[in-house]
């Protein structure tokens, strides 16, 4: 994200009304941005509260200090496992051990005030038996709040590390759905500064839904680089959508499975246009952001 960019974000975090969170995560590794101290800092000053997560392995205790004397409130990072040979996919098997002194090290940083620690940890088939363990590692790091998430199965490949198969909906429709993002009143601003509604509209994204694969296409209605934060949530189309996802009277696509629109959120058999959310996990509950 550019500074241009991120000024205009900050352009409407300081014309709300109410204090908000700024949270930096959802899709990519905040700490690879170079400025990244300088938001945190600008963010504060604009009077949001500043959280992020990151997968730890580059905090180093340099970066650390800066983060929290930049004003950090909350630092969310990703643990998902004890064992070096299941830790995190993407990562080698020794980056466990370094980021477990890194976040360590957070405790010993001089400053007068440091960020609350989190753990984040993604429950899979490999990994799941070792969550007693993590929330043993968690407070042996000073972490005082702990998150669980089902994985976001996004390839073929990860289909059997699914603790789930299907959402559990006794009869369609599911009225007890709710979408995390509009019940925050949360938007999502990419690199770019698209804005979508939600994390999962920032951007098409492929997931598997009961064993097949479910498209589901980016969704935004601005640029905060062209128009104002307050005036893309104040959009008509914007608002009818908020509106839909609270009432949630979508296809119960999450649970049936049984036809083809249930693998796009193009539309869906109960007539909602474009985004529908009936076969969003995020609206089930199965998929979570710290």
């Amino acid at each position: 994200m550019t500074e241009e960019t991120f000024s205009a974000v900050l352009s409407g975090v300081r014309a709300l009304s109410r204090r908000p969170t700024l949270f930096f995560g959802g899709l990519g590794e905040p700490l690879a941005h170079p400025r990244l101290p300088d938001m945190v800092a600008a963010g504060k000053a604009a009077g949001a509260r500043i959280e992020l997560v990151t997968n730890g392995t580059l905090l180093s205790r340099e970066l650390g200090r800066e983060l929290a004397e930049a004003g950090l409130d909350l630092l969310w990072v990703s643990l998902d496992g004890v064992a070096p040979d299941r830790y995190g996919d993407p990562r080698p098997g020794h980056a466990l051990q370094d980021v477990v002194e890194n976040v360590r090290r957070l405790q010993d940083l001089p400053c007068t005030r440091l960020p609350e620690i989190g753990v984040a940890f993604v429950a899979k088939r490999s990994n799941v038996r070792e969550l007693p363990s993590v929330l043993r590692l968690s407070r042996d790091v000073g972490a005082t709040r702990f998150h669980v998430s089902h994985l976001w199965v996004h390839t073929e490949e990860m289909l059997a590390e699914a603790l789930y198969s299907q959402t559990l909906v006794p009869e369609p429709p599911r009225r007890d759905a709710r979408c995390p993002f509009v019940a925050a009143d949360a938007v999502a601003v990419a690199w770019d500064g698209s804005v979508a509604p939600c994390l999962p509209l920032l951007r098409s994204s492929t997931s598997f839904l009961n064993g097949a694969e479910r498209v589901a296409r980016r969704w935004s209605l601005g640029n905060v680089r062209e128009r104002s934060l307050a005036d893309l949530w104040e959009d008509p189309e914007m608002r009818a959508f908020r509106e839909r996802v609270k009432a949630f009277r979508f296809s119960p696509c999450a649970s049936c499975g049984s036809c083809s629109i249930a693998y796009t959120n193009e539309d869906d058999c109960f007539g909602n246009p474009f985004p529908t959310c009936g076969g969003c996990l995020w609206a089930h509950g199965l998929i979570a952001c710290p």
